[in-house]
């Protein structure tokens, strides 16, 4: 199954497995040495002369990886004393020659450096664990303070919205009535997307599940019509964070002008399509969102429109190096269309 085995490194990170106390160390060690011997005495016929230590390196080397720095010394020692005894000299004792320091030497020579490996590359793996151990944490309080400093931002936003509803009933004059009726929308606009625009690490968001949810948004806060929307991408382009609030309010406020002035009132086949993929210039990106509305009246010029939705569109295009248009649908309605740099491919 998936998962059922740690990786390779995992696995390093366990050793050494558990520290026994001197005494196991000792017994292990002395273990460890003793099959070494055993092995290397039965073989001694098979082998040319030489090879003392043949089978203690590897003795060594897997019990300071298993179970530690001391348990490595104890076997480096216990293999050097029974290699001196057994092969380095005849007659089985302690003499000591030239040869046979030389050859011990070199023996705690290669052993030391085994060991201090061995060590050096465990006390690297502790240190490694616990470093990861504290990003996970540090990550972990990041995501925490990120998400409630978004719930904040956005429980403030919509509160703002709610005191413009409340002044909004003591304002008699309609125009000034329909002007805070705007702000609060978009604020609560604002406020809902905020949620979505971002994650704690600061990476980019997939654009077409974005419009997706920002459309739905918008259509279920802005009108009791049904209103049905489809999201038709062509591009896998990816959205970054600061253009996120600028491409979304564009957006925004493109369907809430579709919503408000495309669709005749109960019109009952209301729809909006929203088209994500290259613009007209390679390295551009096209969003278009087109409604069955009953299209623009004639003579219209958005450099001339009076509506504030719309010039607000047109300004957060440009702070965004792109371009927006109002046009007249294929059938019938009104085409939106955004096209700005491409933001990732």
């Amino acid at each position: 199954m998936p998962g059922a085995y740690p990786s390779a490194g995992r696995w390093t990170e366990r050793y050494p497995l558990a520290k026994l106390g001197f005494a196991a160390d000792l017994v292990a060690a002395l273990a460890g040495i003793a099959i070494a011997t055993l092995v290397r005495l039965t073989i001694d016929d098979q082998l040319p002369p030489g090879f003392p230590f043949l089978t203690y390196f590897p003795v060594v080397l897997l019990v300071a990886f298993t179970l530690g720095l001391r348990a490595g010394v104890f076997a480096a020692l216990f293999g050097g004393l029974a290699s001196w005894y057994w092969f380095l000299t005849p007659g089985s004792n302690f003499s000591l020659t030239h040869n046979s320091a030389i050859a011990l030497t070199f023996y705690a020579f290669i052993t030391g450096t085994e060991i201090a490996l061995v060590h050096w590359m465990q006390r690297s793996n502790r240190l490694l664990v616990i470093e990861r151990e504290a990003n996970a944490r540090l990550a972990q309080t990041r995501e925490l303070l990120f998400r409630e400093l978004q719930h904040r931002v956005s429980n403030n936003l919509q509160m703002v919205a709610a005191l413009l509803t409340v002044q909004r009933r003591q304002i008699a004059d309609e125009s000034a009535r329909s002007a805070l009726d705007e702000a609060a929308r978009r604020l609560q606009t604002i406020g809902r997307i905020s949620r979505q625009l971002y994650d704690p690490a600061g990476g980019d968001q997939a654009l077409g599940s974005f419009l997706d949810q920002l459309a739905r948004d918008v259509i279920e806060s802005s009108t009791t019509m049904t209103i049905k929307h489809e999201v038709i991408s062509t591009s896998d382009a990816r959205i970054g964070p600061e253009a996120a609030i600028p491409l979304a309010l564009i957006v925004a406020e493109s369907i809430a002008n579709a919503i408000e002035h495309g669709f005749a009132p109960g019109q009952d086949d209301a729809r909006l399509e929203i088209r994500l993929g290259q613009g007209l210039q390679r390295q551009r990106l096209a969003v278009e969102i087109e409604d069955n509305g009953v299209g623009l009246p004639d003579g219209f010029a958005l450099d001339q429109s009076g509506s504030l939705g719309l010039r607000i569109a047109t300004m957060l295009a440009g702070q965004i190096g792109g371009h927006y248009s109002l046009t007249p649908g294929t059938d019938r309605g009104a085409i939106a269309r955004l096209e700005l740099p491409l933001l990732a491919a």
